[in-house]
């Protein structure tokens, strides 16, 4: 073992306080902290080891006012042989009984056995070879590898999934997935709607970094996420009312928006749901900010973004377009009369580069604001096109399909480095734009006034060894690309003068954008909010919607209606093993390059079909170790509670069913004793199977209890990341005596719903015959009194 600090505990609240310190786990009985330690399977190696034995007072088994009160350090031999435990709950000694050997029931604690770690072999393996969902990273290999031993009912949501961690938003990518799955499209609308009430414009304009998450990425290609969100948009679109209600109360507050954007039409969903009273301020002619002025309608049909100004029109969100904050109104003349400003102005200002001649070439954003609005643009017959994002592959493209004889594209990254999508890329090269790599500016050339071409010079690195921009060239090396028509597309920048001179002093940050916190997006003057661009600088839409929803419930909150929580969603996971197995995602629908236009969207929607044979893909990547405490289905059964240093859980909520996580214990929180409540006549049983009878931890134990008008409560453990209610067998047998025939339908009830890998479906198989089992012996043992 490396070497670690020790302590004796002297008391819960010593111990309490030093467990919340980084770094440090508790020790119990010894047997499952001490292997791992010494097997380090820890992802990060504990530094100090808080003895919990040396409290005194925690060893106690007594009978105290109809409950049976087991102390959190009682070791297991002592609970299987007092005669207490035995009378009032007998499953729970034979539990005790049956776990390990005679010598480690010697120390073994209670407490220790129903606060364990998995035995699964992924996570349990030496020198922490496997960086596993539960110790963080990024899979299960029980879903793709060996899983004998591993859940039959599904996978515990452990910590945040690649693909959700890679989403800006944190959209529950795997939650829509399923719910898709399962044909359920309301649901998973719902889903994503709680972070991104925009998700017919992302699904079509966003690079989609949550598929660079995907695990299915290194085995074929990632899940073509985006189609998947984009049918749930359409669906969205195809029932607006539904999913962009009135809200049902209003409150007395008014918010002012300024920008129309992605992040200002966020905020102001959010808002307005809250009943809000929201007035969104625009200088353009219509709203949609960079989504109707910046992206093509190839990529982006106006259509939708006038479906989505109309929803929120529905909803009672008002715009007041054509109207430029400190041209047409104030900073000012806005803080009297609205209680909260969310500022969402975007980056629509061209940077000066400080090149030669930089004043003939066009700015990209205001080409493409043109041509968007008026679908055509006089340009020359050779455009060159500088920069390597998106916008520059929208510039390019759009050059292309106006006409151009030859479009060029040089940017200062090399091909992997390019900002841009590779899907933009592609479409780029498929009609003819010629990319260079690894060259930046020079001046512009000219001849009578008249553009002729770029001199441009080799980038020899784009970064520095921190990541940031900054850019060396090797001067020497230098070419000239000809061209009558240059469009610079090589970023953006902010302007903030509408603010106006008070609140620009208060407001600018040493970045030249509007100072924020970053988490609750307040700027310095009170009342006064912001996302997206101008607070963030250029970045992709979800990024500002991730912003505008933060803001939003910072201003819902400061003005007295703090937003409703999101819901998350419960129970277990599943996948579908079929689907899941295919490496090839199902391809976008896409328009030839030779029917290509400038009107006419390039990529289509999903057929539902093929929606839910995408989302089939998803491994919904969970953790599928099983909880194999020996004492969990007897404390279950015997509607036990357990008693911490903070409060008091119900066995059920302690288990983390419902939560899916090992137990319910907060960082710092300890066990104290179990409580068990004592009934007349109420009978149990417990059962395991193992390889071994001694010394194996049970690949399926279960216990059962029986009251004297026939209720049953029955669980089970080492089928899934968390116990196991049988309630289908529960309902079959209420109120009727066990019969053999009744017996075998209660365990094939109990085994309805399994969800089995093929290497570990012989549990099902067991779950019925040690059900049927059990039951019967349980009816013996009744006849028998």
């Amino acid at each position: 073992m490396r070497a670690f600090n020790h302590i004796n505990a002297k008391s819960i609240e010593e111990a309490s306080a030093e467990l919340k310190k980084a770094g440090a786990v508790a020790m119990a009985g010894g047997g499952d902290v001490m292997g791992a330690l010494k097997d380090d399977i820890y992802s990060s190696y504990p530094e100090t080891v808080i003895n919990l034995k040396t409290i005194p007072g925690l060893d106690k088994i007594e009978y105290h006012d109809g409950e049976l009160r087991i102390g959190a350090l009682s070791v297991l031999a002592d609970v299987e042989q007092n005669a207490q435990v035995k009378q009032f709950a007998p499953a729970l000694a034979e539990a005790a009984g049956a776990a390990s050997t005679p010598t480690l029931r010697e120390m073994t604690t209670v407490g220790g056995n129903i606060c364990q770690t998995p035995r699964c072999w992924y996570y349990r393996k030496l020198n922490c070879r496997f960086d596993c969902r539960r110790k963080g990273g990024d899979r299960c290999f029980a879903q793709t590898g060996d899983n004998r031993y591993h859940s039959v009912f599904g996978g515990a949501r452990i910590g945040l999934t690649p693909c959700v961690r890679s989403c800006p938003a944190g959209t529950d990518i795997p939650g829509y997935m399923q719910a898709v799955r399962e044909g359920d499209m309301d649901r998973a609308a719902e889903i994503i709607m709680q972070v991104n009430p925009l998700p017919m414009i992302t699904s079509r304009i966003c690079p989609h970094p949550c598929q660079d998450g995907c695990n299915q990425g290194e085995r074929g290609e990632a899940v073509n996420i985006h189609c998947v969100e984009r049918s749930v948009a359409d669906h969205i679109l195809r029932n607006i009312s539904r999913f962009y209600p009135a809200p049902e109360k209003e409150t007395d507050k008014k918010a002012a928006i300024v920008g129309a954007g992605p992040a200002g039409l966020t905020a102001a969903y959010y808002l307005r749901k809250a009943g809000h009273r929201v007035t969104v301020y625009d200088q353009h002619e219509k709203a949609g900010g960079v989504m109707r002025y910046g992206v093509p309608h190839y990529r982006l049909p106006r259509t939708v973004a006038d479906k989505l100004t109309d929803a929120l029109e529905g909803m009672g969100v008002v715009f007041r377009c054509g109207t430029a904050v400190g041209r047409d109104i104030t900073m000012e003349q806005l803080e009297k009369e609205y209680d909260g400003i969310f500022l969402a102005t975007g980056a629509w200002k061209q940077p000066l580069l400080g090149i030669g001649g930089e004043e003939l070439a066009v700015f990209g954003l205001d080409f493409l604001s043109e041509v968007n609005t008026y679908l055509k643009k006089a340009i020359g017959r050779n455009v060159l096109v500088c920069g390597g994002g998106n916008v520059a592959m929208d510039v390019a493209l759009t050059a292309k399909r106006l006409g151009a004889e030859k479009v060029t594209l040089i940017c200062l990254e090399q091909r992997d480095e390019m900002p841009a999508g590779a899907e933009e890329i592609k479409r780029a090269e498929e009609e003819g734009v010629v990319i260079h790599n690894g060259w930046g500016l020079g001046s512009v050339m000219t001849d009578g006034g008249k553009v002729t071409g770029l001199d441009s010079k080799r980038c020899v690195s784009v970064r520095d060894e921190n990541g940031r921009f900054a850019p060396v060239y090797d001067e020497n090396d230098r070419t000239v690309y000809e061209s009558d028509f240059i469009i610079l597309a090589t970023g953006q920048s902010v302007d903030l003068d509408f603010l106006g001179e008070d609140f620009l002093a208060q407001l600018r940050s040493a970045r030249g954008l509007i100072g924020i916190d970053k988490e609750t997006y307040r700027t310095p003057h009170k009342g006064v909010y912001a996302a997206g661009d101008a607070a963030s600088g250029p970045n992709i839409a979800i990024r500002a919607i991730a912003g505008a929803r933060a803001a939003a419930k910072s201003m819902s909150a400061d003005f007295g209606y703090p937003l409703t929580e999101m819901k998350k969603e419960t129970g277990l996971t599943h996948f579908d093993r079929e689907g899941a197995g295919r490496t090839l995602s199902v391809p976008q629908p896409e328009r030839a390059a030779a029917e290509r236009t400038l009107t006419d969207e390039d990529a289509g929607s999903y057929s539902i079909e093929q929606t839910v044979e995408e989302a089939k893909r998803c491994l919904n990547c969970s953790c599928y170790a099983v909880n194999q405490a020996e004492l969990a289905p007897p404390l279950l059964a015997l509607n036990a509670v357990i008693v911490t240093n903070e409060r008091e859980l119900p066995a059920e909520e302690f288990f983390g069913t419902g939560v899916c996580s090992t137990t319910a214990l907060h960082r710092g929180e300890i066990v104290r004793e179990i409580r068990i409540p004592v009934r007349a006549g109420l009978r149990s049983r417990y059962r395991r199977f193992a390889i071994r009878k001694s010394i194996d931890f049970p690949i399926i134990n279960l216990a059962i209890t029986e009251d004297n008008e026939f209720n049953y409560r029955i669980w089970l453990g080492g089928v899934a990341p968390v116990p196991v209610r049988a309630e289908k067998a529960e309902e079959l047998l209420k109120g009727r005596e066990i019969t053999p025939e009744l017996a075998e339908r209660a365990g094939i009830a109990a085994a309805d719903g399994a969800d089995a890998f093929e290497l570990n479906s012989y549990k099902v198989q067991l779950i019925k015959t040690l059900i049927k089992r059990e039951l019967t012996a349980l009816a013996a043992d009744t006849d028998a009194h």
